[in-house]
C-alpha cells in the first residue's frame, strides 16, 4: 500500500501490505469474481491512504472517491465503515504476524529487536489504523502476542535483553512508538526512530533490576481497550 508521505527513511525494509501472505478471513473466505476482488483491493488500498492522511474520522465517501468506485460498490464489499476498518486492521495484523515470523528466523537472539524495528517502521508508514490495532480480542492479536512472547523469550535466553523484561513491557514499548508517530509525524516524521533507539538501549541486559513492577495483562488489556 502506498504510504501517505510519512514513510520513514530507515536501513531496514518496510513490508508493504501487498507482500503479506493472506491468512483466513471470513470476508474473503469465498472466492470473489475478478472484478469484485479488484474492487475490494482498491477500496482497502484507498482506505489505508485516506485513513493515514485524515485519521479514522474520514468518511467512506472519501474512500470510495479515492478508490474510483461508487458508494454502492463500497457498501457491497463493506456494509459499514466499521467493517471496512476491521478489514484494514486484519491486513495490518497479517503484516505484523508476518514480520514476527520473519524475525524469529534470526538465530542469534536479535529477533525481538529486529521485529521492533520493522514493526515500528510499519506503524510510521501506516498510521491510519493504529488506534484500532491492539484494542481487540481478535485471534490474530493473540497470535501476534504469542509470537512476540517467543521472540522475547529467545532474546532473554541469549542475553540480548534484560531478564526482567515482560511481554506487557514490550507491548507498551510498541504503544509508545504509536504515540510518537501520531504526535510528531506532521513536523518530524522520523522522530520515532530516535525514540526507538532510546527504548532499545533501555532494555539491554543490566545487573540491576527495574525499580517498578510491570503492568499486568489484565491492566494492559484495559489500557488498550480504552486507548
Amino acid at each position: 500500500m502506498p504510504s501517505s508521505g510519512c514513510s520513514p527513511v530507515a536501513p531496514w525494509r518496510v513490508i508493504s501490505l501487498s507482500e503479506v501472505r493472506p491468512l483466513a478471513d471470513p470476508e474473503v473466505a469465498r472466492p470473489l469474481r475478478k472484478d469484485a476482488a479488484r474492487n475490494r483491493k482498491r477500496l482497502l488500498a484507498a482506505a489505508g491512504d485516506v485513513f493515514d492522511a485524515q485519521g479514522l474520522d474520514a468518511s467512506v465517501a472519501d474512500v470510495a472517491r479515492a478508490a474510483g468506485v461508487g458508494m454502492g460498490t463500497l457498501y457491497r464489499r463493506f456494509p459499514t465503515k466499521e467493517a471496512l476498518i476491521d478489514a484494514l486492521v486484519h491486513e495490518v495484523l497479517e503484516a505484523t504476524i508476518e514480520m514476527a515470523r520473519e524475525s524469529a528466523n534470526r538465530a542469534d537472539g536479535t529477533g525481538l529487536e529486529d521485529f521492533l524495528r520493522k514493526s515500528s517502521a510499519f506503524q510510521a508508514a501506516h498510521p491510519g489504523c493504529l488506534p484500532k490495532l491492539w484494542n481487540t480480542d481478535h485471534d490474530m492479536v493473540k497470535t501476534a502476542r504469542s509470537l512476540i512472547g517467543e521472540l522475547l523469550a529467545d532474546a532473554q535466553r541469549q542475553h540480548k535483553v534484560r531478564h526482567d523484561l515482560t511481554g506487557t513491557d514490550v507491548t507498551l514499548l510498541m504503544w509508545s512508538v504509536r504515540g510518537i508517530v501520531e504526535s510528531t509525524r506532521s513536523v518530524a516524521p522520523t522522530a520515532w526512530q530516535r525514540h526507538l533507539d532510546v527504548l532499545l538501549a533501555g532494555i539491554r541486559p543490566s545487573s540491576e533490576d527495574l525499580a517498578h513492577r510491570p503492568v499486568t495483562r489484565k491492566q494492559l488489556d484495559a489500557i488498550l481497550e480504552h486507548g
